[in-house]
């Protein structure tokens, strides 16, 4: 699916929305994080690199949108308790929960299924598989507090067809997808909460430069060209629509 052609953010579309990005700190995460901000949205940036979260905090600030909030975290060594901080973070801070973006992910390496160190599959299915279902099942309370609620998958099309070499990160990828149809099909019904997954197409990021090194990034969009589907998921105008996998637009720089 894509979201409509003719769609574009109000300038108060997020407004008093209290949103967590993760993978906040470049990239996708740090470009959306800055326009929901500019929305109108309370941002909470997640990232295990605290000088770019600083960073992309002082961008906000800067851009005269509402504070944003810091919270560092290294998903690939954190453990149930330390999700479960976060809600109760959260839960002092914010009282509720209005959006969660899963953004961060790990590549790892390009390498033959016979050829995966089983510690680095390990390693990849944490980040980008076993964070999203803690994290989300730590902040469901949060989220059903909220009028309207939205959790959104960055995915990748490797995760919807698998392709050699991509191994645990394309897996983990399918898992996501599949974990994002079998939440939003329990979220369906009596509850405030839809559950989808997007993905961004080819973008400029660090990730992108590892899986693709000798391509030249001048090609592709950049992070802030694939903004506007994200800010459609997150927001009011997509109200009703769950369990669906969306693509971005294709950009032509």
């Amino acid at each position: 699916m894509q979201i409509p052609n003719e769609w574009q953010p109000d300038q108060a579309l997020l407004k008093d929305r209290v949103i967590l990005i993760t993978g906040a700190g470049d990239g996708i995460g740090a470009a959306v994080a800055r326009q929901c901000a500019a929305h109108g949205a309370t941002v909470i940036l997640l990232d295990k690199i605290v000088r770019k979260l600083e960073e992309v905090y002082d961008h906000i600030e800067a851009d005269g949108s509402p504070q944003a909030a810091i919270y560092p975290m290294n998903l690939e060594g954190a453990a149930e308790k330390d999700y479960m901080d976060l809600a109760n973070t959260i839960e002092t801070e914010f009282g509720r929960l209005d959006g969660l973006l899963h953004n961060a992910a790990f590549l790892g390496a390009l390498v033959p299924i016979a050829h995966l160190d089983a510690e680095l599959w390990y390693k990849i299915m944490q980040v980008n598989l076993n964070a999203p279902f803690l994290m989300t099942r730590a902040c469901l309370a949060l989220l059903m507090k909220s009028a309207d609620a939205s959790v959104l998958f960055t995915s990748d099309r490797v995760g919807r067809e698998g392709k050699a070499y991509w191994g645990a990160y394309a897996a983990s990828k399918a898992g996501c997808e599949n974990f994002m149809q079998v939440l939003a099909d329990e979220m369906e019904s009596n509850t405030p909460v839809r559950v989808n997954s997007l993905d961004p197409g080819a973008v400029a990021t660090h990730l992108r430069n590892i899986a693709y090194p000798g391509e030249n990034p001048d090609t592709l969009a950049t992070p802030e060209q694939v903004v506007r589907p994200f800010l459609y998921l997150l927001g009011p105008d997509s109200r009703g629509i769950t369990g669906q996998q969306f693509d971005a637009p294709v950009i032509t720089p």
